[in-house]
């Protein structure tokens, strides 16, 4: 009997992500890591307060966390039945059809490449004042970006497992020091007292709400990547409910927590004003003045690595993406590979490498601010991005569902994610309605439309490219959502319709 050729016929494991190696904790490290929970106290909340000048902030993420609590109902009652690193490209596959779903993966790709490029932008800003302490001055900014780059690429092209292990030692760091700046703001409260008045609803829904609303939703961005990684995960229908409930919910906490002990340090009455003046320096002040110098060195650095661990998430999150949609076909077949000792989705983590080295070289050359620019447009942008795929994909639960019948009760079907989907288009239209807020940018500038239209023109030109599929490739239009099932189906392609049944 002949041997059978390896090179004719595509490898079902280099076709496929390693399994078995993330458990709970591992999940929930990327998952938070992506949330940026210092980056997010130190720049988010402050800029909620002395940007936009409501006071609510605390009580605005607790309201998006019950939202996105809601929504992960149905989310990760649908985890249950489709394992796809490709996640909401997937859902909205199987819930809205294949040319929803393609159009839904190019604006994935547009908004996770924007949020984690968009952080080269700020790493140099970051590393300054430790590079400063440590040296006695800083390079360029894109000096520092390049070195944080080849780690991010190097680490993608490892095991999965040994990334986990780089962001739960950055991420339990982190969250220990922020803990300890909030106790140290609450045992030094402004004028003696302890005040709740930023969880009164009084000091929220004032004008400004919407971009204060979609300011905290922006902190939570990550949380939805537990399904990301499901096929790489030891028990994925266990792990991606718990993971992405437990993060909901820690984000929550551990955001109004230090979002409010940082007015009572200030006082309510008093923290627009500082932290219009103080910006991103405002918590390290604090901490200087109840905790001394050593607690803001090391809050500072915390808050390099918080950035880096960030860059390394989101890299492996846009890398899956990318993965699964080389693998049925969507994006050139190179982009499905996997290295087969480390089971590392290869191609597509090499090419946002080279995105990455693109933006960073051309912000260079041309001298564009990389901190407003870079981060804070990309993040913004990438983040309404991610708001628009988390509505969508809401839809897509409650029609697949109402689709497929049984399994899941009228709570987990229909009522959870209906609730949410109601909830998460008005803060869509708030966002619009305030993207010029969010960008810092003038009512009538041309990026506070340009910006935003950049998803429904990517959603149209991915349905258009799926209508081709159907007509000119059948074969492959048929694998889109199938998930690890494509990599089957490119080894037997005579029974394609065979394995979408099955599904």
């Amino acid at each position: 009997m002949p041997p059978t050729s390896t090179v004719d016929r595509p490898s079902n494991v280099s076709e496929a992500l390693a399994r078995g190696r993330l458990g709970i904790p591992s999940v929930i490290f990327f998952v938070l890591s992506a949330a940026a929970p210092l980056t997010v106290v130190a720049g988010v909340v402050t800029t909620g307060y002395g940007v936009i000048g409501v006071t609510g902030v605390p009580l605005a993420f607790l309201l998006v966390a019950a939202v996105l609590a809601l929504f992960s109902v149905g989310y990760v009652a649908m985890s249950r039945r489709v394992e796809n690193a490709g996640a909401f490209y997937a859902y909205i596959s199987r819930g809205l059809g294949r040319p929803a779903g393609v159009g839904a993966a190019w604006v994935a790709l547009i908004a996770y490449n924007a949020l984690q490029v968009g952080l080269y932008g700020t790493i140099g800003a970051a590393a300054n004042p430790v590079l400063d302490r440590i040296f006695g001055g800083h390079p360029h900014w894109a000096v520092v970006a390049l070195v944080a780059w080849a780690l991010v690429g190097l680490l993608g092209l490892l095991r999965v497992d040994l990334n986990g292990l780089v962001l739960a030692a950055l991420l339990i760091a982190e969250i220990v020091v922020i803990l300890i700046f909030d106790l140290g703001q609450l045992g030094n409260p402004a004028d003696g007292q302890v005040s709740f008045a930023t969880f009164s609803p009084d000091n929220l829904f004032v004008p400004g709400v919407g971009a204060v609303l979609v300011l905290a939703i922006l902190g939570f961005v990550g949380f939805e990547s537990a399904v990301v990684f499901s096929e790489e995960s030891k028990d994925p229908k266990r792990t991606v409910p718990l993971a992405t409930y437990l993060s909901v919910a820690i984000i929550a906490g551990l955001y109004a927590l230090s979002s409010w002990t940082m007015t009572v340090a200030v006082g309510p009455d008093q923290i627009a004003a500082q932290a219009g003046e103080q910006g991103v320096e405002l918590i390290f002040n604090l901490a200087a003045s109840q905790l001394g110098d050593t607690a803001v060195t090391i809050g500072q650095a915390l808050f390099l690595t918080s950035v880096l661990a960030a860059m390394i998430s989101f890299h492996n999150t846009t890398a899956r993406y990318t993965f699964a949609l080389g693998r049925e076909r969507v994006l050139p077949a190179v982009f499905g590979q996997t290295s087969v000792r480390t089971g590392a989705p290869r191609a597509a983590s090499v090419a946002q490498s080279v995105l990455g080295l693109v933006v960073i070289l051309l912000y260079a050359v041309n001298d564009w601010d990389p901190v407003v620019k870079l981060f804070f447009w990309g993040g913004t942008t990438g983040g309404f991005g991610v708001l628009l795929l988390i509505a969508t994909t809401s839809v897509a639960v409650i029609v697949y569902f109402a689709r497929s019948g049984g399994g899941e009760n009228l709570w987990r079907r229909v009522v959870a994610p209906g609730v949410a989907t109601i909830a998460l288009f008005v803060i869509i239209w708030l966002a619009v309605a305030n993207f010029a807020n969010l960008l810092g940018v003038a009512p009538d500038s041309t990026l506070r439309w340009a910006l935003p239209a950049v998803y429904p023109v990517a959603a149209a030109l991915g349905i258009g490219w799926a209508l081709v599929l159907r007509g000119s490739r059948p074969d492959t239009y048929a694998r889109i959502g199938l998930g690890a099932a494509s990599a089957a189906a490119a080894v037997m392609p005579e029974a394609p319709a065979a394995v979408e049944v099955t599904r």
